[in-house]
């Protein structure tokens, strides 16, 4: 049984909602954008699996429900004070896992858990904000749920997404891409504190390194090939929430 929290999720109400936003995706993403989809052939049948892609837009999420062929849960940051309307109401209809960064989100982390054990399907952005339009190390919690749960993971790279809204101004649809990997995985750990946090932070380098391959090169950021472009992407790897909580930061965005 999955915790309380879950359980709000899988109502009649939800699932008709869902299935009414997964179809009006379709019409959506072709009146709004040009966009091309790459390795449909690599989605897999049926979980356990953690979707993960780069997280340079507000709207990644919806471009996950727009091409995923499952019912997918999301974890994601509770506060998004600085995202349009649209994509604010968006997530909280489909409904997800909020987590405040910066505090631990064991309750969220749990459910994600839980929803994974039960063999569902779970897209995260690893980089856990989308501060930044080049690639970052990911955050562990990803690394976490995949070594706990011995679910696979999906990359897929997100391309163009930022132009949507500028382009829609210029009365022109923005070119999109995604692109989607093969799964790879399973991952476990058997370390303890420094050693354990060693080996969740080498997992979350392979999830990134995953996702930069599926990327233009200008955007892999720390994961570049190239010096100079990863030496351009210094200071992107901040963290906002390093030494704070979610909502107590002005000026940040989700």
């Amino acid at each position: 049984m999955m915790p309380h929290s879950s359980q709000r999720f899988h109502t009649p109400a939800r699932r008709l909602i869902r299935r009414f936003l997964r179809w009006l995706s379709r019409p959506a993403f072709a009146m709004l954008t040009d966009l091309e989809i790459n390795g449909v052939e690599n989605l897999p049948e049926k979980g356990p699996l953690i979707m993960v892609g780069n997280h340079f837009s507000f709207i990644d999420p919806v471009c996950f429900v727009r091409v995923a062929p499952w019912e997918i849960e999301f974890v994601g940051g509770a506060d998004m004070p600085h995202a349009p309307l649209a994509t604010r109401i968006i997530p909280l209809l489909w409904g997800y896992h909020p987590l405040y960064r910066g505090t631990g989100a064991k309750d969220s982390l749990k459910a994600a858990e839980a929803i994974l054990r039960q063999g569902g399907i779970l897209g995260i952005f690893p980089e856990a904000g989308n501060w930044a339009t080049v690639l970052r190390p990911a955050r562990p919690g990803t690394a976490f749920l995949a070594a706990r749960t011995g679910a696979s993971l999906l990359p897929v790279g997100l391309v163009g997404l930022n132009g949507v809204f500028p382009s829609l101004k210029r009365g022109r649809r923005a070119r999109i891409q995604v692109n989607i990997g093969k799964p790879f995985g399973p991952f476990k750990t058997d370390g303890h504190g420094q050693k354990h946090r060693e080996q969740l932070d080498e997992i979350g380098h392979e999830i990134m390194r995953r996702i930069a391959a599926l990327l233009p090169p200008e955007k892999r950021g720390h994961y570049s090939d190239d010096p100079a472009i990863r030496e351009a992407a210094k200071g992107t790897e901040v963290y906002p929430w390093a030494d704070k909580i979610e909502g107590e930061v002005i000026g940040q965005v989700y």
